[in-house]
């Protein structure tokens, strides 16, 4: 076993660890109905976010999607939990899944910590107070702001483009005083690029926004990191997709350490759910190369649809 794999499995073995002594010690003090609700005993609910994780980490693979911007909305409009448990439970299964990602990202020079560090900086401080927000308001003004949120999202989805390599001619001042440049050989082409981003300033103003969003709604922010970092900012496609990925780990963690801190996570509904959605991952890895990719986005696009709509009408009381 490699050092990059012994790390990954530390770090998951720590988050899991950490939920199960945290959030089981916290139970007895959180309301009946979010440990079990009627229906089904605590276990049962147990199996069917499991299941359902399971099922929404093979699409999140094929659809090209992070696990947590399916998770908050379908878990929070479908499961009768309270909001502010899926979404702390939202922000652990993004961070899962880039723990297990971001050190095998960086040692291929995929990830760039340079490109990173900045922007994860202002993100984590401002998940911080998205964080804080989302906490304080009304269940039925999130469930509003969640549900335009992803419908925001769908747009984005069905609309934005890719540039696998952007063509910046200069990089600006701010972006060469912090050395946000690189060398990305990639194994495909076999060709090396040598990259540079521009509009750093426009780029950083994004990420104190993306990283608001990510803390009041418990969503992995890949979705918006990657437009930002591919489109407005010039770095290359596999660049920004990998610096995203490894962003996350730092920008969720700032989050998800208030909702810890306020009780908002559950053991009984993040560990069935990271668990479920990593082993759904690790097949929807073996099935890329065959499924229909394109489909299987426009089927994502349809359940974010549904999981928004859902979301909104819930937060207007319908």
């Amino acid at each position: 076993m490699t050092l990059h794999r012994l790390a990954r499995l530390a770090s998951l073995s720590i988050l899991v660890l950490t939920l199960l002594a945290g959030g089981l010690a916290q139970a007895a003090d959180l309301p009946t109905e979010a440990t079990s609700p009627e229906g089904l005993p605590w276990w049962g609910w147990a199996v069917a976010l499991f299941v359902v994780s399971f099922g929404l980490g093979i699409v999140a693979v094929l659809g090209g999607v992070g696990g947590g911007v399916l998770f908050v909305p379908i878990v929070g409009g479908f499961f009768p939990f309270h909001l502010d448990f899926v979404r702390g439970a939202g922000l652990l299964v993004a961070l899962a899944g880039a723990l297990a990602a971001g050190p095998g990202l960086l040692s291929s020079g995929m990830a760039s910590l340079r490109l990173a560090a900045p922007l994860a900086l202002l993100a984590s401080i401002s998940a911080i107070a998205g964080a804080m927000i989302g906490l304080a308001l009304p269940t039925n003004v999130v469930q509003l702001a969640l549900g335009t949120t992803i419908l925001g999202i769908v747009v984005l989805m069905f609309f934005a483009k890719k540039s696998e390599y952007p063509e910046v001619g200069k990089a600006d001042n701010l972006s060469a005083a912090l050395k946000m440049n690189g060398v990305f050989n990639d194994a495909y082409s076999g060709k090396s690029v040598d990259w540079k981003v521009h509009r750093t300033p426009q780029g950083l103003a994004m990420f104190v926004v993306i990283g608001m969003m990510a803390g009041m709604f418990g969503l992995g922010a890949g979705w918006a990191n990657v437009p930002v970092l591919n489109l407005l900012m010039g770095a290359p496609l596999k660049v920004s997709v990998a610096t995203s990925k490894f962003m996350l780990s730092i920008v969720d963690t700032a989050a998800a350490w208030v909702y810890l801190n306020q009780g908002a996570v559950l053991a009984i509904i993040a560990v069935p759910s990271i668990i479920g959605i990593m082993l759904g991952s690790l097949i929807g890895v073996r099935l890329l190369k065959r499924a229909n990719a394109s489909l299987v986005r426009k089927v994502v696009i349809v359940m974010l649809l549904l999981a928004g709509s859902r979301a909104l009408l819930k937060g207007l009381g319908i």
